[in-house]
């Protein structure tokens, strides 16, 4: 299968820099609390220098979903929505090694990090306005259709992986114990995402290596290299 944002989609947004990610092999039992705590003290330090919306990562993911038609301060992407969450609470819940391990970096990086079941995605995936015919399952089993012209993660199935790009993910593919390929995306908009998102990609890859001890194979797309192509 292959990994991609189409033509609409990086035609509108031309300072999108994104990584992607797959592995083999993971299990839930895994232990990732020192990494979570170490990304998530380097977020908190970030946020004691002001609120989550003044970050250039979060700003310019606010001016994307502008420019779509979103209220910005009603859809938030994941990132955003992870670090109001750390500030407010102080910690994020603990759900799955993986998903502990993905909203950390994303918390950290103020990037928005999607954690992919690999084996529940129907061919290729692809980051593209929605036609209004997708399936989108809620974590809580709900059914809904995402809007004509709405940016969902789509695969060749008909199936929307997310809801409103990156502001909420499906339960359909979401990470779970039974889960043991994963794709993992991030995906970034502001003036430094050539450098870090391929930092964020190189501290998951070397996480996955230490903790699991397995080889993850992944890439950065630009519009010069588009196209990530999953094996096996």
């Amino acid at each position: 299968m292959r990994f991609q944002h189409s033509a609409p989609v990086r035609s509108a947004h031309p300072t999108l820099v994104a990584a992607a990610l797959t592995a083999d092999g993971l299990t839930p039992h895994v232990d990732v609390r020192e990494p979570v705590a170490h990304l998530l003290a380097t977020a908190r330090d970030r946020l004691a220098g002001g609120p989550e919306g003044g970050l250039p990562e979060i700003r310019a993911w606010r001016r994307a979903f502008a420019a779509t038609g979103l209220a910005p301060t009603r859809y938030r992407c994941a990132a955003e929505s992870l670090l109001r969450r750390l500030r407010r609470d102080g910690d994020l819940p603990r759900l799955h090694p993986l998903v502990d391990l993905c909203n950390a970096l994303s918390a950290a990086y103020a990037i928005p990090v999607a954690a992919l079941d690999l084996d529940r995605v129907a061919g290729d995936l692809v980051v593209r306005p929605a036609t209004g015919d997708e399936e989108y399952v809620t974590f809580t089993g709900d059914v809904e259709r995402p809007e004509p012209g709405e940016v969902v993660f789509a695969d060749t199935a008909g199936r929307a992986h997310s809801r409103r790009w990156t502001h909420r993910q499906s339960g359909w593919s979401a990470v779970r114990d039974s889960t043991s390929r994963v794709l993992v995306v991030a995906e970034a908009l502001h003036p430094r995402a050539d450098t870090d998102v391929p930092a964020l990609h190189d501290a998951l890859t070397g996480t996955l290596a230490e903790v699991w001890q397995v080889d993850a194979r992944g890439a950065v797309l630009t519009a010069d290299a588009p196209v990530f192509t999953v094996s096996g």
